[in-house]
């Protein structure tokens, strides 16, 4: 996924809110806390989205604990069984779960950081043959002229269906992003595969 500063995708993923707590006192941004005071107080909460706690972060101003996509609860529901969670939504905005995650762990010292950083990757790792899965049944099965979808990739019959679209209704965006390019490929492989040439080089 693109993490440049004009990627549509990181500027999603910086709109997301983060609940923080000001170190001290600081001039003239009461408006960020909602109230009619000029000032805001030290200690006082507001939420602000990523690209503005980071920087106030980054400079002391602000602390923030882990968001609750990412808290210890939800890390051992990953942990037990991560293509039963709907990463999309956890985070809301379009579900960029992992993007976000990124970003948070950057603001982190070790061990946190350490910690979730392993969280993303191992979540990724767990859930991506499932995505390849899905993608190669419905790639293969939107190239077929005719052939209706009886099993969602997980299994087989209709409980192969639900569990396979429920999974993909929970995908994070940059999952949905990997499902389409595989998806399209395999369309595009079964539809060379049933021209002459690739009977030929088949062996068919």
């Amino acid at each position: 996924m693109a993490t440049d500063y004009y990627a549509i995708d990181a500027i999603l993923a910086d709109t997301h809110k983060l609940a923080c707590t000001f170190t001290l006192d600081v001039a003239g941004i009461g408006f960020l806390e909602g109230g009619n005071e000029r000032d805001i107080k030290q200690y006082a909460k507001a939420e602000l989205p990523f690209w503005m706690a980071e920087r106030l972060s980054f400079h002391g101003f602000t602390m923030f604990p882990i968001p609750a996509p990412y808290s210890p609860r939800v890390r051992s529901a990953l942990n037990a069984s991560a293509t039963s969670i709907s990463l999309a939504s956890l985070v809301g905005a379009n579900g960029w779960w992992y993007t976000f995650g990124r970003n948070i762990y950057t603001l982190l010292e070790p061990p946190q950081s350490t910690a979730l950083r392993a969280t993303l990757l191992k979540t990724f790792i767990h859930r991506l043959p499932l995505i390849q899965d899905l993608a190669t049944h419905y790639g293969a099965s939107s190239a077929a002229s005719g052939t209706a979808v009886t099993d969602g990739g997980t299994g087989s019959g209709a409980a192969g269906l639900v569990a396979g679209e429920a999974f993909m209704e929970g995908m994070d965006a940059e999952e949905r992003e990997l499902f389409a390019i595989g998806q399209e490929g395999e369309r595009k492989v079964k539809v060379w595969y049933d021209t002459p040439l690739g009977r030929n080089k088949m062996g068919r």
